[in-house]
């Protein structure tokens, strides 16, 4: 007779889910060593972009460009008069570049997590097929021992193999929007 005890379950759940953060960790670094100069760069801008540093900057060297350019500091010669036409086309020049570089790498970002979802739909097709093939195994060693599932109706259609495209069409159907 086998014997479970939660020991057993703990040291066993323990040794899995320490190899699935180092799968899942692998799986991470593969992703962010396969991706391209174009990807890398566009992380990195973004997340100099992003940063507090960049927007303390940035709020000094605008300030910094309007004070000398209104021409209140005698001694410094005014180069862009108001309305500011050459800080504009900077500032617009640069508001196309740091959005392309977002938008490169809000596809990566979009990318990684379509790769996540197919592979969770992946585990989680296995584990309903694992789910039914137990709850075939269980229903058989009922039967072999003669003891009946208080709730064979609700039992036996958890028996069958689930109609992946039948759920997508019903979702599809119920769905709002859709």
């Amino acid at each position: 007779m086998l014997k479970v005890t939660t020991t057993n379950i703990k040291s066993s759940s323990g040794a899995s889910s320490k190899q699935n953060v180092q799968t899942v960790a692998r799986l991470e670094h593969a992703a962010l060593h396969d991706r391209s100069f174009t990807d890398r760069l566009s992380q990195l801008v973004t997340r100099v972009a992003g940063s507090g540093p960049f927007i303390g900057i940035h709020v000094l060297w605008f300030g910094g460009w309007l004070i000398v350019n209104s021409g209140k500091i005698s001694g410094i010669r005014v180069f862009d008069p108001y309305p500011f036409t050459f800080l504009t086309m900077i500032v617009a020049l640069e508001a196309i570049f740091l959005s392309l570089f977002v938008l490169t790498s809000q596809n990566r970002l979009a990318h990684d997590a379509d790769r996540r979802a197919h592979l969770d739909l992946q585990i989680n097709l296995l584990a309903e097929q694992e789910n039914t093939m137990m709850l075939r195994m269980l229903k058989s060693l009922c039967e072999k021992h003669g003891i009946k599932p208080q709730a064979e109706g609700d039992v036996g259609m958890f028996l069958e193999n689930t109609d992946l495209h039948k759920l997508v069409d019903d979702l599809q159907k119920e769905l709002p929007g859709r």
